[in-house]
C-alpha cells in the first residue's frame, strides 16, 4: 500500500493516463479504416433491394439511382470479378468520384457474389470530434480515478481543521483521529501532540498562578497583623501608605485568582441577573456616580458582572475625573453598559492595548499604573458572549462601552470561549 501522499496522487494520474492511452489505441485501430467485409442480414436485405445479378445493368443502374434519390453518398455496384455494374450518382454526374474514394469505405457483400461500395463522410468520424471525444474520455478518467483518493483526503483535511479551529476557540481537549500513514496522518500526530502539550503547559500554568497566589495570602495576612501591633507611637502616614500598599497588593491577588479560575472554567453558571439593581448597588459604593437609562435582565453569573461594573468604576475613580456617569441601554436584542467620566481619556493608538493585562501606558499621569482591571472587564464580557470597548465621544473623552447580549431563549449553562 503507498503511504506516501505524493505517489498516491502519481498512482492515480499514471493509471488515468494509461486508461486514457488504451482507449486512445483502441479508438486510433478502429477509426483506421472501416470493416472490410458486412455480411448476414444486411446483405441480404441489400440483395433483395436490388435487381437480380443476370439484370440488364441499365435495370439495376436505375434501381440504384432511385435507391439512393437525395443521398450524397457515392456508392458503386460491381460484379463478383470486380467490375462496375453501375455507379450512384452516375459517373457523368459525379465530378469527384476519385476525391470521393479516398474517404472512408463501406463494403458489403451480396450473397450472390455482388458487391456495394460506399464512400460517405460520417460526421463523427470527423479528427476534430475524435479529438474533443478522446479528451472528453481523459477528463473523465482523470476525474474518476482522482475522487476516490481525493475525497477521503479532503475528509480528514477537514476534520483537522474542524479541530484546528476548536483549539483556536479555547477547547484545549481537541484532538483529532489519526488515519492512514501518509502526510496527512502524521500532520494529524503532529497536531495531537502539539495540543497535548498546550494544555499541559496551561493546566501547569493556571495551577502555578492559583497555588501562588494563594501563598501570597499567608504573608499579608502577617504583615496586616503586624501593622495592628503597631504601637500608637507609629507614624499614621507610614501606617497609613503601608495599609494603602497592602490593599492594593490584595485587589491584585483577587483579579489573578478570578483570571485563573476564568480561564479553568469553561461553563459558568447563570442566572437573571437584573443590571439596573447591580449597577446601583455597586454606585452607591462611590460618591460622584450618576445612574440612568432602562432596566435590563441578562443571563449571567452575577459574581462576574458585579465585578465587572466594580472594576469600570474603580478605573474611573483612580483615572478620570468626576462626575462619574453609568448608563444602561436595553434595546432588546443587545444591552449596553456606558461608564464615562470627564478624565483626559485615552489616545487612539492605546485604547486596545489598555485592555492588555498588565500593561502601562506610554505617558501616564498621576496614580496611573499597570493591572488586570480593564483585561478582566473585557474577559468576563466575552464569556457572556459579549465584549468590552473604549468609544469615547466629543463630550465624554473618557467612555467605556460593555455590550451584552439580551436575555437568551433558555438554557441554565453560559459556554463561551474567551
Amino acid at each position: 500500500m503507498i503511504s506516501r501522499l505524493y505517489l498516491r496522487f502519481y498512482a492515480a494520474l499514471l493509471g488515468s493516463l494509461i486508461v486514457f492511452a488504451l482507449f486512445a489505441g483502441f479508438v486510433v485501430h478502429r477509426l483506421s479504416g472501416p470493416p472490410e467485409h458486412f455480411s448476414g442480414a444486411a446483405g441480404v436485405i441489400i440483395q433483395n433491394a436490388l435487381p437480380p445479378a443476370d439484370a440488364p445493368p441499365a435495370e439495376q443502374q436505375r434501381v440504384l439511382q432511385n435507391l439512393l434519390a437525395g443521398s450524397e453518398a457515392h456508392v458503386v455496384l460491381r460484379a463478383a470479378d470486380g467490375s462496375v455494374i453501375a455507379m450512384a450518382p452516375p459517373r457523368e454526374m459525379h465530378a469527384h468520384a476519385h476525391a470521393d474514394e479516398t474517404s472512408p469505405a463501406l463494403i458489403f457483400r451480396l450473397p450472390d457474389g455482388r458487391s456495394v461500395t460506399t464512400h460517405a463522410t460520417i460526421e463523427w468520424l470527423h479528427p476534430l470530434g475524435t479529438l474533443v471525444l478522446c479528451l472528453s474520455v481523459l477528463a473523465l478518467a482523470v476525474g474518476v480515478g482522482a475522487y476516490p483518493i481525493v475525497r477521503p483526503l479532503t475528509r480528514r483535511l477537514e476534520r483537522l481543521q474542524a479541530g484546528v479551529e476548536s483549539l483556536g476557540a479555547g477547547d484545549l481537549s481537541a484532538r483529532v483521529a489519526v488515519e492512514g500513514n501518509d502526510e496527512v496522518a502524521h500532520l494529524a500526530q503532529s497536531f495531537n501532540r502539539a495540543a497535548g502539550r498546550i494544555e499541559a503547559l496551561v493546566g501547569a500554568h493556571k495551577t502555578l498562578l492559583a497555588n501562588a497566589s494563594h501563598e501570597l495570602r499567608t504573608p499579608l495576612t502577617r504583615i496586616r497583623l503586624a501593622i495592628d501591633l503597631l504601637k500608637e507611637t507609629a507614624d499614621p502616614r507610614r501606617k497609613a501608605g503601608l495599609e494603602q500598599d497592602i490593599a492594593e497588593l490584595d485587589q491584585l491577588i483577587d483579579e489573578v485568582l478570578l483570571a485563573s479560575r476564568l480561564d479553568a472554567v469553561s461553563e459558568l453558571e447563570v442566572e437573571d441577573v437584573d443590571l439596573m439593581a447591580l449597577a446601583a448597588e455597586e454606585c452607591s459604593r462611590y460618591a460622584h456616580v450618576q445612574l440612568d437609562g432602562d432596566t435590563a435582565t441578562v443571563r449571567g453569573d452575577p459574581r462576574l458582572l458585579r465585578r465587572l461594573l466594580r472594576n469600570l468604576l474603580e478605573n474611573a475613580q483612580r483615572h478620570g475625573a468626576p462626575p462619574v456617569q453609568v448608563h444602561i441601554a436595553n434595546d432588546g436584542g443587545r444591552i449596553d453598559i456606558e461608564v464615562s467620566d470627564r478624565g483626559p481619556g485615552i489616545p487612539a493608538d492605546e485604547r486596545e492595548r489598555v485592555f492588555e493585562p498588565f500593561y502601562r501606558r506610554k505617558n501616564p499621569g498621576p496614580n496611573i499604573g499597570a493591572g488586570l482591571g480593564l483585561a478582566l472587564v473585557r474577559q468576563i464580557a466575552r464569556r457572556h458572549g459579549g465584549d468590552a470597548r473604549c468609544e469615547p465621544t466629543a463630550q465624554t473623552p473618557s467612555r467605556f462601552v460593555v455590550q451584552l447580549p439580551g436575555r437568551s431563549r433558555s438554557g441554565e449553562r453560559l459556554n463561551c470561549w474567551p
